[in-house]
C-alpha cells in the first residue's frame, strides 16, 4: 500500500494547474505511439513497477499463491498505472502515454514472476533474514528503523540536493528566495548539514545494531554505500563525468568531520546517542530550511533536465522532505522503549 501511494504521488507529481481539457482522459490508449521515445524512460516505467509486481504478490502470500497471486498483482498494478496516466491527461506538466502504461505493466509482470518464484526460496533459505537476524537487534520496530535507513539511501539518489541534506520545506512555506549569499557561506551550510546528518543517521544505526557486533564496520559499509548512490544518481541522471559532481568543498570538509565524530560518537552510552542524533537531526533541518535555495548548485544541476524524471523527481523530493521528521519521532520511540537484548 505504502509504494502504491509513493507511485501515485510521484506520477501526479507537482500536483499543480489541474485542467479539464474536454477530452476523455483515457484517449492516450488508442492516440498514435510517441514520435520519440526515450529508452531511459521507457527502462524507469519498467523497472518502478517491478516492486509493485514483487510486493504484490508477498502482500498475498500465503493466503493465495501461484497464477492466481500472479494475475491479482498484475490486475492491481496495471489498473494503477491505467487510473494514474489518466489523471494525467489533467495536468499540464504530464503526458499521458499508452507507451507508460505498457511498460508500468510489463514492470508488474516482472516483478510478480520474480515474487512468485523467489519469495519461498527468500522465507525459507534466503541469505537477507538470517544476515539481518546477525546484525541487528529483534523486532519489527526495529524492522521499521531498517526502513527508514532504507530510505535515507534512496534519497541521496535526488542529484538537487546537498550532501545528506533532508527535511526542506521551503517550497510549501516560502515564496521569496532571500538574499544573495557568498559561496563561503553555502560552503559552510553544507559541511554543518552533511556533518550532523551523517552522526545522526550514524547513531541511528548503531542503536539498531545487535550487541557484540561492530557498529563502526556497519556505519563504514552505509555511509559508503550511500556515497555509491550519490555518485551513481549524477552519473546516470546528470552525465558520466559528472560522477564526483556532488563533491564539493563543503561536502568534503563535512564528510571529514562527520565521519570522524560519528565514529568517537558510537563510543557513548545508547541513551546519549539516540539524544544526539535528535538534537544533530533536528539542527540540520532547522539549517536546511533557514537557508536560501543554493544558485551554485543550481548552476551545477543545469545539465539535468528534470522533466524527463518528473516521476523519480517527485518521489525523491517527498521522501527527501518528510524523512528527517518521521526518523525524528522514531528516535523518541527508541529512546522510551527497552530494548530487547542488553545494551553494549
Amino acid at each position: 500500500m505504502v509504494y502504491a501511494v509513493l507511485t501515485a504521488y510521484a506520477s501526479l507529481y507537482p500536483l499543480g494547474g489541474w485542467h479539464d481539457y474536454g477530452a476523455s482522459p483515457f484517449d492516450y490508449l488508442l492516440a498514435p505511439w510517441p514520435r520519440y521515445i526515450s529508452g531511459f524512460d521507457m527502462v524507469v516505467n519498467v523497472l518502478g513497477y517491478v516492486p509493485l509486481g514483487a510486493l504484490g504478490v508477498a502482500a498475498l502470500h500465503p493466503r493465495t499463491r501461484g497464477g492466481a497471486a500472479f494475475i491479482a498483482a498484475v490486475t492491481a498494478a496495471a489498473a494503477l498505472s491505467l487510473v494514474l496516466e489518466a489523471l494525467q491527461s489533467y495536468l499540464p506538466s504530464r503526458d499521458a502515454s499508452n507507451i507508460d502504461f505498457l511498460c508500468n505493466t510489463a514492470g508488474s509482470v516482472i516483478g510478480a514472476a520474480l515474487g512468485l518464484h523467489a519469495l519461498p526460496w527468500a522465507l525459507e533459505h534466503g541469505p537477507l533474514k538470517p544476515a539481518r537476524d546477525a546484525l541487528f537487534l529483534p523486532g519489527s520496530e526495529i524492522d521499521f528503523g531498517l526502513v527508514l535507513l532504507g530510505l535515507w539511501l534512496f534519497l541521496q539518489l535526488n542529484p538537487a540536493t546537498l550532501l545528506f541534506g533532508a527535511g526542506s520545506l521551503r517550497e510549501l512555506v516560502l515564496s521569496q528566495e532571500g538574499r544573495a549569499r557568498t559561496p563561503e557561506f553555502f560552503a559552510m551550510v553544507e559541511t554543518v548539514t552533511s556533518a550532523a546528518n551523517l552522526v545522526a543517521v550514524a547513531l541511528l544505526l548503531s542503536a539498531l545494531t545487535a550487541s557484540g557486533r561492530p557498529p563502526r564496520a556497519l556505519v563504514l559499509a552505509f555511509i559508503g554505500a550511500a556515497l555509491v548512490v550519490k555518485s551513481a544518481a549524477f552519473a546516470l541522471l546528470m552525465r558520466a563525468d559528472s560522477l564526483l559532481g556532488w563533491l564539493t568543498p563543503g561536502a568534503q570538509l563535512g564528510l571529514a568531520l562527520g565521519l570522524a565524530a560519528a565514529l568517537a560518537a558510537l563510543s557513548l552510552p545508547r541513551t546519549l546517542r539516540l539524544a544526539l542524533a535528535a538534537v544533530l537531526l533536528m539542527a540540520a533541518t532547522v539549517l536546511v530550511n533557514l537557508a536560501p535555495p543554493n544558485p551554485y548548485l543550481a548552476a551545477t544541476l543545469k545539465v539535468w533536465q528534470q522533466g524527463h524524471f518528473l516521476n523519480f523527481n517527485g518521489l525523491t523530493r517527498l521522501v527527501s522532505s518528510a524523512w528527517p521528521y518521521l526518523a525524528l519521532a522514531y528516535l523518541i520511540f527508541l529512546a522510551a522503549r527497552r530494548p530487547r537484548e542488553p545494551l553494549r
